[in-house]
């Protein structure tokens, strides 16, 4: 039980290192620009997904159809608004916003769960990895909650930070950001 304890510890020390080297990165750098390196095959190439022409994106291998906008952010490259952040509580609410205003003609929008937010991460591409074509202005840095509670502790919610495409965990009481979907499940 203690070796599994410790490898687990130390895969979280080892992401935590990752992200604060990431983190002093960022913020020693003046412009942080989206890097894709071409010789690695695209998870998620353009190809992969249908613009629905309405604010939306059908990720085709998945069937999932994602809001192209982080919430907060709407029209052409998602150029208008302010990204918003929310408690998890309140982004499961910010879905219930969207369903009953009916984005895009639907009211069925949710918080994707940890393993179809992770669909979208672009492994080919760094700070942000994801299709930035198809998912215009994302945070790169930001969190971006799942509808998955952590199981060994039900006061954290997982979720996938876009900089690197890293999973990870956060406090449902601290506010992070959200990108919705409708289908699957």
């Amino acid at each position: 039980m203690n070796t599994i304890k410790n490898k687990i510890q130390g895969k979280y020390c080892s992401t935590m290192l990752k992200a604060a080297f990431a983190t002093m990165l960022l913020l020693n750098s003046t412009v942080a620009l989206a890097a894709c390196v071409g010789t690695i095959i695209a998870t998620t190439p353009t190809a992969d997904f249908t613009d629905n022409g309405n604010g939306t994106v059908t990720h085709n291998k998945t069937g999932l159809m994602w809001k192209q906008c982080t919430e907060g952010l709407s029209g052409v490259g998602c150029a208008a608004g302010t990204t918003a952040v929310y408690t998890w509580q309140n982004a499961m609410n910010q879905a219930t916003a969207a369903n009953t205003a009916a984005f895009a003609g639907f009211s069925d929008w949710r918080l994707p769960n940890q393993k179809e937010l992770f669909s979208i991460v672009e492994q080919q591409c760094s700070i942000p990895s994801v299709n930035a074509t198809i998912f215009p202005a994302t945070v790169s840095g930001g969190f971006y909650w799942s509808s998955s509670s952590y199981a060994a502790n039900g006061a954290l919610a997982l979720g996938i930070v876009f900089n690197y495409g890293m999973s990870g965990s956060s406090s449902k009481t601290l506010t992070n950001y959200v990108r919705l979907v409708r289908g699957g499940q």
